[in-house]
């Protein structure tokens, strides 16, 4: 089956798809009122360096200060002689300026690279999630199509994924032969067969590009952006259009030419893969998205086998809980246990990826006696997550089944993409009982009794509250009533919420 990327652009929202083999592995969405900041480049005034977390926060000029890591501060090459003639030289003389710079960096505190009311240029690597500000870094990266520039540094990358040696060693030397001194570049995964061409096009784009960058922001006023990322649609297009996608369909004409001048600029040997969609049937709805979006923020995830995986996504980490649910397997227990977690670790693979779930993962999988069982799910976890673009760690499988990982967030994960906390419950997912509000409502008037007059008192609640006080509660209520000597009338309310109720004592 082929591989599509969908982009679904209307005024008001702009939905992208990346498609493989039929399965939706990737959903993007921006809106207007919450348009992403990832890669901006500001020009930025620290307002308070605390050296006991070694972090500094930085006014950009948006709601919430950004918070950069003493990690993510560059030592600028002044730092660099300073330390050096400070320490005398003597254990650092052969060693090359970038390993120096590393043992500056780990041994420098905060204090010593920032101060209160410093201008400094940073750009955003992470998103604001919940509470917390942006994430920052000194480290100017300037990615296009088949390269990432960085300004800050004069390093060589190669993509990992790029496996041949041949074309690791072309791509490096080319790099040596066109970059300007003091240059670092980063080759990405997608110019594994690009030409010199296309290597020199891209870099001198970037050169051009933070030339303008630097003029912004010696005459920018302090706070303000200087430089804002492409859209989300031409990020896309950048960075997951490879020869791997067969098809890119637009549903709006005006997004379709924009990703027309985009592609022909930059990939135009893929042009002709560029196609606008005119269906009467929603762009999405055509190729199943909007059911597999639906799925995808649903807790429960059930196996093709009749076991199941649960989701459960905290502030801190995620935990992931494998079942064996309706699958009762043909041959025993231990069998049927292993066949449910190596489907299960493929599975949670996916959730992940399509979920955009980062940061700590804790997954419960099925106890297994078998050590080489723990060890094919541990592989088969390996396996599944190599087809992932976020960087992830995975630990072994302990003995208690428990896989402890990690994955790089940088964004917001899918569920608070597109949801919000309940209002009712305050998102802990769980409401007092009926007897429960019952019982409370007893134990109110009989607080309260003694300083109301009065011989009787309204209690206006939910109709399941009403019903159980009624029904289930009858003998309860009658008992309170004579000890209280008290008439109680029970009014059911529909536009009371479960857990609220009102009670009203009479007027003398």
């Amino acid at each position: 089956m082929y591989n599509y990327l969908l982009i679904n652009a209307t005024s008001y929202e702009i939905r992208i798809a990346l498609v493989e083999h039929g399965n939706l592995v990737e959903f993007y969405q921006e809106r207007p009122m919450g348009k992403g900041i990832v890669s901006n480049i500001y020009q930025g005034r620290v307002v308070r360096v605390l050296p006991g977390m070694q972090a500094a926060f930085v006014d950009l000029g948006l709601e919430r200060t950004g918070f950069l890591y003493v990690d993510d501060v560059r030592t600028n090459k002044r730092h660099y002689e300073d330390s050096i003639s400070n320490n005398g030289c003597q254990s650092c003389c052969d060693k090359t300026p970038e390993a120096v710079q590393e043992d500056i960096a780990a041994q420098a505190s905060i204090a010593d690279l920032l101060t209160e009311g410093q201008e400094v240029m940073v750009q955003i690597c992470k998103e604001p999630l919940g509470t917390k500000g942006a994430r920052l870094t000194c480290n100017i990266t300037l990615p296009c199509r088949n390269l990432v520039y960085m300004p800050m540094t004069d390093h060589i990358g190669i993509s990992r994924k790029v496996e041949n040696d041949e074309d690791r060693q072309r791509l490096r030397q080319e790099i040596e032969n066109l970059r300007p001194q003091d240059a670092g570049f980063i080759v990405r995964t997608v110019a594994e067969n690009a030409s010199r061409e296309d290597l020199e096009a891209d870099m001198e784009f970037l050169l051009h590009l933070w030339g303008e960058i630097k003029d912004r922001a010696s005459k920018a006023s302090v706070p303000s952006m200087v430089y804002e990322d492409l859209d989300i649609t031409q990020r896309a297009v950048r960075d997951l259009f490879t020869s791997d996608i067969q098809r890119v369909i637009v549903d709006d004409r005006a997004t379709y030419e924009r990703v027309c001048n985009f592609v022909e600029t930059f990939v135009p040997q893929l042009r002709d893969r560029v196609s606008h969609y005119e269906n009467e049937i929603p762009l999405l709805d055509a190729y199943g998205v909007e059911i597999e979006i639906g799925r995808a923020l649903e807790k429960k995830v059930w196996l093709r086998s009749g076991g199941y995986i649960i989701i459960e996504t905290t502030e801190a980490l995620t935990v992931v809980d494998v079942n064996t649910g309706r699958y009762v397997g043909r041959k025993d227990l231990e069998e049927t246990i292993f066949k449910t977690n190596m489907e299960a670790a493929k599975e949670i693979a996916y959730q992940l990826r399509l979920r955009n779930i980062g940061g700590i993962i804790i997954i419960d999988f099925i106890d297994m006696e078998q050590e080489s069982h723990r060890e094919e799910v541990f592989n088969a976890l390996q396996e599944a997550v190599k087809k992932d673009k976020s960087r992830s760690n995975i630990l072994k499988v302990s003995e208690f089944g428990l896989v402890q990982m990690t994955r790089k967030r940088d964004r917001e994960n899918l569920s608070q993409m597109m949801c919000e906390v309940c209002m009712y419950c305050g998102g802990d997912g769980l409401l007092k009982s009926r007897r429960s509000i019952c019982y409370e409502i007893f134990r109110k008037i009989s607080n309260d009794n003694y300083k109301m007059p009065g011989n009787s008192v309204t209690i206006r609640v939910h109709p399941s509250v009403a019903d159980m006080m009624l029904k289930d509660e009858t003998l309860n209520t009658e008992n309170l009533e004579k000890e209280l000597q008290k008439r109680f009338i029970i009014v059911a309310d529909n536009d009371m919420y479960l857990e609220k109720y009102e009670i009203i004592w009479e007027k003398p």
